[in-house]
């Protein structure tokens, strides 16, 4: 099982809680991104950088990904072709997205590219907040104990 980060739009707070992970867990994180992001030095951390471009580095996370590893994304669009491929996606405030829940994010996510389209003024999201990192921390915490678990079972 990898983690494979979103990491152009990643905040620097979730980017450093999943260093900790990494070191932790003893898995690797993988930042894919159109311009350089800054790593750690860690032998579970890397960085790959991809050309610029409407989705190269949703495509290369995609092209990547493996049944069971783990995404970090708010791109809803990526997050339902990593569910799709058997792999699971995690939103930077903490929301897991499932097979049962993607399709209305989706909708929710057209309709809203539809008002702006329109001209409506929709805002953008609220700033990550204490509540939101600690949401994102608590189900990452969640998802490396079962995959530990389950790994220690194998041995």
């Amino acid at each position: 099982m990898k983690i494979w980060v979103d990491a152009d739009a990643c905040p620097v707070v979730i980017k450093e809680i999943l260093f900790r992970a990494a070191e932790r867990a003893q898995v690797h994180v993988t930042l894919v991104a159109n311009q350089p992001v800054r790593v750690p030095p860690s032998r579970y951390v890397r960085m790959i950088q991809v050309g610029s471009g409407f989705d190269v580095a949703d495509n290369e996370i995609v092209a990547r990904l493996e049944p069971g590893d783990l995404v970090v994304t708010a791109d809803i669009p990526l997050a339902a072709e990593v569910i799709e491929k058997g792999g699971h996606a995690l939103n930077p405030r903490g929301e897991m997205y499932t097979a049962d829940t993607i399709r209305s994010r989706l909708d929710v996510r057209d309709f809203m590219e539809t008002l702006r389209a329109s001209g409506v003024d929709t805002g953008g999201p609220a700033a990550l907040n204490q509540r939101d990192r600690q949401a994102f921390a608590n189900q990452l915490d969640r998802f490396l104990h079962r995959y530990i678990m389950q790994r220690q079972q194998e041995t």
